[in-house]
């Protein structure tokens, strides 16, 4: 029987130019999982008002973190572009020794993150300084030939926005057309430019001169993304061939930075490094952008959708261990809620607190079984009275009007919860070693998780907190009592109150503790008098009785009063979420399938799909016992299965004999009978094998033609 090797191959498949069709997620989709589906459409709707909230909220956040760096950038190229429009003293030596304005913008591992951030700052600095901007990544720059056709096709590209430019006057340079070199450029931008300054003289008279002034020569700015990732020689060629041509072309650079400004020298000789008068920009930590993140989403009454504590660790594990994307934590926290609003029928109260009478009020029967089963919802019935124990489990008119006030105090739970919250990080957040945690979403987390007050950190943090002093405590009580005013919670008139009392006891001690200071002189002044040796003796004794008693002073005393009182408030209101009533309405705590989602485990998930296909494929005929091999199963499927029964070397020939048993059995014949496999089954395994190959679990033998070496043992 003639046998055919495997073959290698590589085959490219270009993608269409047509963008793929993207199906439209509807309503539809949030009712496959359950047998009823009513109200999915009302969950995908409140899903999806919800995440609009969200993600509004998120760009609103990053505009605020990034302004003072984008507001350094552009007085940055202001200052660059008028030096050079101006002809300064200082510009003037600037051009004789050739140096490019460049500005190194340290960004942080988060390389993520940085395609968001380039794209806010390129349309700050079109909105403010100039259109011509290009975004240059190492990939696409393996040479300078390279480079030079992106940096022309992104800036014969720009769109200028000026509304006297009519379509006949804009020019527009066809890149195949020219020679990529610095000398087209140059002659692009000052044919770019004269046209402009000739279409903003004739409109002079309606326009302000300001305004034409800063149009006049608009800078180049070329940003490098990952300045880390271009090749030195690149680099070296593009910044000398530049400075050659500054004086004609007014470019300013922006160095995307990862590591640490160094690596400009690193990269750079002196030499060429002197080019290039360097100021340096440092943006957020990803850390303090996430915290704000946290706070603003998390820590608010204002959002009904909460996280639960282990999904909340895994999403900050993600983050700390793996990319420092705050991005990706957001996408996480999308995840988090889509998947709430599919699996869970009663998210559909998940929702604004002004609405849930009106949700509550149209709660079907079967709806009000499901809460009825909730195991919060149970332990709250076993808590009532017999009477009204049967009321809750029959009567549904009864039970929604308990539903309503159950709701309305789990949102008064949460307002009370972030304040006590932020109140006990104004305390443990400068303790030493932080028994709770620095970041309020460590202390969060621990809340979360149980009865924060019931743990030996929360206990150390009390021994701590028992020794501040007097000027760190006073600057504590101050911040919660601001925090406490601005608080939504309608409970804590009191307990500012209390506070205010606390702050005015220390004034208090403050000014007896002057007057106890005029004592205590006087009396040493007294005891220096006293040369008798036994009333000294006397009162030197009586001294060292007193302090043997460890008697406690008015501020030691005060200050216990404080603690005790921050610890009565958290007993009272930093109760865990998942110890309340409907709890499951409002908070995903499924960590499980968000982990499945986020955390991938290929070798697991692709072990598991060749071997039991019907996992994904949900084709009832696929399924069955484990360890038998279906002949209706995939070919890669078929010869997986069989690549696992076999040693160190696979011989081609009996692996492609078993295959066509296996294929073949389905029609009923023996492979035996036939002295030849079949062409189509013969071309069908050399795919499978391919396949398989390409996946990593096999590989061609040196030691004999006719065989394959198997790489993996023990079933993934």
């Amino acid at each position: 029987m003639t046998t055919c090797s495997v073959s290698k191959g590589c085959f490219v498949f270009k993608p269409s130019p047509k963008k793929r069709r993207v199906s439209q997620k509807t309503a539809h989709d949030f009712g496959e999982r359950d047998s009823d589906s009513e109200d999915a459409e009302l969950r995908f709707l409140t899903c999806q008002a919800l995440w609009n909230e969200i993600k509004s909220e998120t760009e609103q956040i990053q505009e605020d973190l990034n302004k003072q760096l984008f507001d350094n950038l552009v007085d940055f190229l202001r200052r660059s572009h008028s030096e050079s429009q101006e002809k300064t003293t200082k510009w003037t030596c600037r051009m004789k020794s050739r140096e490019i304005p460049t500005a190194a913008l340290v960004l942080g591992v988060n390389v993520t993150d940085h395609d968001l951030t380039f794209r806010s700052l390129s349309e700050v600095l079109q909105n403010n300084i100039t259109p011509y901007i290009a975004l240059l990544e190492a990939k696409d720059c393996p040479g300078i030939k390279n480079l030079m056709q992106k940096l022309m096709g992104q800036l014969m590209n720009c769109y200028v926005d000026v509304d006297s430019l009519e379509d006949e006057d804009y020019v527009q340079v066809s890149q195949n057309r020219i020679r990529c070199s610095m000398t087209s450029l140059i002659n692009w931008y000052e044919s770019v430019t004269k046209r402009m300054a000739l279409k903003k003289t004739e409109t002079s008279s309606k326009k302000r001169t300001s305004s034409s002034r800063q149009w006049q020569s608009p800078p180049v700015v070329v940003i490098f993304k990952d300045m880390e990732s271009f090749t030195t020689k690149v680099l070296q060629d593009f910044i000398v061939i530049s400075s050659q041509h500054i004086h004609e072309l007014p470019l300013v650079l922006i160095f995307g930075i990862a590591t640490s400004p160094m690596i400009i020298h690193s990269l750079l000789p002196h030499s060429v490094s002197s080019l290039l008068c360097i100021e340096l920009f440092q943006s957020l930590s990803c850390k303090e952008h996430l915290s704000t993140i946290i706070e603003k989403l998390l820590l608010t009454a204002q959002l009904p959708f909460k996280l639960g504590e282990k999904v909340l660790q895994v999403l900050i594990n993600i983050f700390l261990y793996h990319d420092f994307s705050v991005q990706n934590f957001i996408k996480g926290f999308q995840l988090c809620i889509v998947e709430h609003f599919y699996s869970q029928p009663l998210s559909v109260l998940c929702c604004k607190l002004v609405d849930t009478k009106k949700r509550v009020n149209s709660l079907s029967h079967d709806q009000c079984e499901n809460i009825r089963r909730l195991p919060s919802f149970r332990r709250y019935v076993e808590s009532q009275v017999s009477e009204k124990q049967i009321a809750l489990l029959t009567a549904d008119n009864f039970l929604k009007e308990v539903i309503q006030k159950l709701l309305e105090d789990l949102h008064v739970y949460h307002e009370n919860y972030i304040s006590v919250l932020r109140c006990l990080h104004v305390f443990t957040s400068s303790l030493p070693k932080y028994p709770l945690g620095k970041q309020i979403r460590e202390l969060h987390c621990a809340c979360l998780e149980n009865r924060v007050w019931e743990t030996e950190e929360y206990e150390s943090s009390l021994q701590l907190a028992r020794m501040l002093n007097k000027s760190d405590l006073v600057t504590m009580l101050q911040q919660c009592v601001e925090i406490f005013v601005s608080s939504s919670g309608k409970e804590f008139g009191k307990t500012v109150e209390e506070l205010k009392e606390f702050l005015t006891q220390f004034q208090k001690l403050e000014a007896e503790a002057f007057q106890e200071r005029d004592v205590s002189v006087s009396s040493q002044k007294e005891l220096q008098k006293k040369t008798d040796l036994y009333h000294l003796q006397k009162t030197l004794l009586e001294l060292k009785e007193s302090r043997r008693s460890k008697k406690l002073t008015k501020f030691e005393m005060l200050r216990f009063e404080v603690v005790d009182y921050i610890d009565s408030l958290v007993r009272k209101y930093l109760v865990p979420a998942d110890h309340k009533t409907l709890h499951e309405i409002v908070y995903f705590n499924t960590a499980s399938v968000l982990r499945g989602h986020l955390n991938a485990a290929p070798r697991i998930a692709l072990h598991t799909a060749l071997n039991n296909p019907y996992c994904y494929l949900k084709n009832q005929a696929l399924k069955g016992d484990g360890g038998s091999i279906s002949n209706k199963a995939p070919d890669i499927c078929i010869v997986y299965k069989l690549h696992l029964e076999c040693g160190r070397l696979i011989n081609l020939v009996d692996w492609l004999e078993a295959f066509s048993t296996v294929v073949m059995a389905v029609e009923g014949t023996d492979a035996a009978s036939s002295d030849q496999v079949d062409d189509i089954i013969h071309a069908r395994f050399i795919r499978a094998v391919s396949e398989l190959e390409l996946l990593g679990f096999i590989k061609p033998s040196k030691q004999k033609t006719d065989h394959v070496a198997r790489l993996t043992w023990g079933g993934c």
